[in-house]
């Protein structure tokens, strides 16, 4: 263990950074019997088992407060970025890329599948609605099964009833098979929960700490890049034409050319796919990897985040964020038909321009982030602008002019696209060192549940009063959601330890830093498969 010799700290600094720490990290905790409260995680992998205790303090495995004049310190542990990161990145996103395009391969072209399955929209809805609904009961489970047997196990069962699902559509090109399309698609719906919890995780297990939020921010990217997939390519593959035949042929195109797709990201997830880098990328990383597996309580770590209250406010204004985003998604070709009648392809092409420009969004506040580690300011900022642009849109879409549905459906897409990413890494922040995958799961489990309020409430509304009444609708709660976020205490732990361990690098003397490194290069964490 690597101590700082006793003595005060000349400016103090370092000494209450890290008291700070350890009382925030530790609150509540006991050593004989263990206090549910205390902050514990259990990670397991294809590489190999770690149970090193972490060792912080003497023998009794607990923290201690600081003493006035000595200050006990976290050992400093190998850390190595590798290059293969980046593949298990793009891998994912690719997965879940094809995930979200088969979210939106219906409701963009609604108007066409309800009349080829005759049924009505509020049918054609359902086959957005069951990924939210989906989610909500299977969450916990997949959480449960992250946290245990690590996230390549989640991965690759994802990726196959991602495949499995898209191969059952395949033969629903028919009008009396909607009942079989919709299992297709609620099966694919159960591949989503598998997918929506992974950035953070995968950022915080293979990133360094000057790119994590940029790695999260890619990930994301993934799944909207899909989402504006499944805006532009079904209007072009399924056009609007008479002939059920020819449209049978048309729709029987697109869900084989999805299946094939599926299925070679299923097969490169199998063979490339891993769960862990064999050194962790940061110290906080590597902190946690020494927590001992029998130590953890998953349910404890639930209770645990359900108590923290910052973290409990960002769920909910995540929930109502994403949840206007969805229903916006959902019922677009509805909104653009009524008011552009016969501009399904152009409906497709807008709903592409929100998801382009979020994506840049969110590839643009990941490296904000990475750079400032503002993450309240930069959260409450695009939560605000999402409010701005949503209202903009309320009032520009009637106007009759394509072209400036385009510019503020590009506006509004920017921001609320672009918040997806800063919820998931403020998140781990807040909860740090809880498992990233249980923080994201309860994040999307707001959002999941949001998302179904909304597209039914806001669908009725447009049924009844028509599109301007539904959006205002939405932007009352993105106003609830703005000012929800103004009350989030920003609480940094993640970015507390990595600053410790800092602290500790700079404070410690030469040669008991060498002595620790030549100690630590032969200990268990150090295996490699």
């Amino acid at each position: 263990m690597l101590q700082k010799p006793e003595g005060k700290d000349k400016s103090g600094r370092s000494m209450n950074a890290q008291a700070v720490l350890q009382n925030e990290w530790m609150d509540g905790h006991t050593v004989a019997g263990g206090d549910d409260c205390s902050p514990r995680r259990r990670e397991r992998g294809s590489l190999g088992e770690h149970e090193h205790h972490l060792q912080l303090g003497d023998s009794s495995q607990a923290f201690e407060p600081f003493a006035p004049d000595t200050a006990q310190l976290f050992p400093l542990m190998e850390t190595k970025l590798y290059k293969r990161r980046w593949v298990m990145l793009f891998l994912f996103s690719a997965y879940s890329m094809s995930n979200a395009f088969m979210w939106l391969q219906y409701g963009i072209i609604s108007n066409i599948f309800m009349r080829f399955y005759s049924i009505d929209n509020f049918a054609i809805d359902w086959l957005s609605m069951i990924y939210f609904l989906s989610y909500i009961p299977l969450i916990l489970p997949i959480t449960w099964l992250l946290d245990n047997r690590g996230i390549r196990d989640v991965v690759v069962v994802g990726s196959a009833f991602n495949c499995i699902g898209a191969w059952i559509k395949t033969g629903t090109a028919a009008p009396n098979k909607f009942a079989v399309t919709f299992f297709g698609q609620f099966v694919c719906s159960v591949a989503t929960v598998h997918v929506l919890g992974i950035p953070s995780r995968l950022a915080s297990l293979w990133f360094g700490q000057q790119e994590v939020s940029t790695a999260c921010s890619i990930g994301v990217l993934g799944n909207q890049l899909g989402i504006a997939i499944g805006f532009l390519v079904p209007p072009i593959l399924v056009p609007n034409v008479d002939d059920l035949n020819e449209l049978a042929h048309h729709i029987s195109i697109m869900f084989y050319i999805t299946a094939g797709v599926a299925t070679v990201i299923f097969v490169l997830v199998v063979i490339v796919f891993q769960e862990r880098p064999d050194l962790p990328p940061t110290q906080a990383q590597a902190q946690a990897r020494n927590i001992h597996p029998d130590e953890y309580s998953y349910m404890a770590s639930i209770m645990r985040l359900l108590c923290n209250r910052p973290f409990m406010l960002l769920v909910i204004s995540y929930g109502l964020n994403v949840g206007c985003f969805y229903a916006v998604s959902t019922l677009l070709n509805r909104m653009i038909i009524e008011h552009y009648p016969g501009e399904e392809v152009n409906a497709g092409r807008i709903g592409l321009t929100i998801v382009i420009a979020g994506m840049v969004g969110s590839l643009i506040c990941g490296i904000w982030l990475d750079k400032t580690k503002t993450y309240k300011q930069t959260t409450l900022l695009v939560y605000l602008l999402s409010l701005v642009g949503m209202v903009v849109y309320s009032f520009t879409l009637n106007l009759g002019h394509l072209w400036v549905v385009f510019v503020t459906s590009g506006a509004l897409g920017f921001f609320m696209t672009g918040y997806l990413p800063l919820g998931f890494e403020f998140a781990v922040e807040l909860t740090f060192p809880e498992s990233e995958g249980t923080s994201s799961g309860l994040l999307n489990c707001s959002a999941q549940v949001f998302g179904i309020i909304f597209t039914i409430c806001q669908g009725k509304i447009i049924d009844e009063w028509g599109t301007f009444a539904g959006n205002i609708f939405l932007c009352v709660f993105l106003l609830i959601g703005t000012v929800m976020t103004g009350f989030i205490k920003s609480d940094l732990r993640r970015q507390k330890a990595n600053q410790l361990a800092d602290t500790q690098a700079h404070a410690g003397s030469l040669s008991s830093v060498q002595d620790y490194g030549a100690t630590a290069s032969s200990g268990p964490w150090q295996q490699r498969s």
